[in-house]
């Protein structure tokens, strides 16, 4: 049995930033997948919906919610509870593909971002087809990511000249700024691991990026580094969660590089 598939990055949270190519692809779909990840995050899926009354032009449509199931704090390794997590998603999902899409409907996953950074779509559906229980025919569209939106609000360049940037996260930054890289984004940081980050580097912060509630603010990171905290913290307490990516730049000026 062959199932029809897309995993559409529908960008950072504005809905001007679906692209044209992401549009095409809503007027598709018969079926949207739509991730309940509890009160406190119900404003996801809610840009998720008003995306699809913006730019769906027949909204003959339905949409299936379903519970994401929870990840658990790490009981062992990192990539053991990820992997746990993954099982939990997979069963999920095959329930989804196999009880609510029909054999001639077009099914969609909308992903936050772009679907390729730090989103597990892509790994899960693939677990699914390698089981052969049925047969996915899907395709990947990409989205804008926070990274993107980020560096724009902030009016800079990603890279510095000729060198190379690294994208991390959070739990990784926390044991040092990489050593072979200038620039370095960060992401998925619910501890905040800049505040142990000793270097003279300058940090692009935002939060919320592309939403009503975005946050931004840049500085020297010593200068910045208990605003950026303290804004994190209200936040988080007035919406029980936090969404954020930050650059940091080693603090030097690239002319005569």
């Amino acid at each position: 049995m062959k199932r029809k598939l897309l995993i559409i990055g529908i960008g950072a949270g504005n809905p001007d930033y679906v692209t044209i190519q992401a549009v095409n692809a809503l007027n598709q779909v018969d079926v949207f997948f739509i991730p309940d990840k509890g009160a406190e995050k119900e404003q996801l899926s809610r840009i998720r919906r008003e995306i699809c009354e913006r730019f769906i032009t027949a909204p003959d449509y339905r949409m299936v919610d379903f519970e994401t199931p929870l990840r658990e704090k790490p009981s062992s390794t990192y990539r053991t509870s990820v992997t746990d997590w993954h099982d939990k998603m997979e069963a999920t999902y095959a329930h989804l593909l196999m009880e609510e899409l029909g054999d001639d409907e077009c099914g969609a996953f909308l992903v936050w971002g772009d679907p390729s950074l730090y989103d597990s779509t892509i790994r899960i559906l693939d677990r699914l087809n390698a089981k052969g229980n049925f047969e996915l025919d899907y395709d990947v569209i990409p989205g804008i990511s926070s990274i993107q939106a980020l560096t724009a609000k902030h009016k800079v360049v990603l890279n510095r000249i000729g060198e190379s940037i690294t994208i991390t996260t959070g739990r990784k930054l926390a044991e040092g700024f990489p050593n072979n890289s200038e620039s370095v984004i960060v992401m998925l940081d619910g501890e905040g691991a800049f505040k142990a980050i000793d270097e003279d580097v300058d940090i692009y912060w935002g939060a919320y990026i592309g939403t009503e509630d975005e946050i931004l603010m840049s500085g020297k990171l010593r200068d910045v580094v208990d605003d950026i905290e303290r804004l994190r913290n209200v936040a988080r307490a007035q919406k029980g969660w936090i969404m954020d990516t930050y650059l940091l730049k080693r603090s030097y000026d690239e002319i005569g590089e």
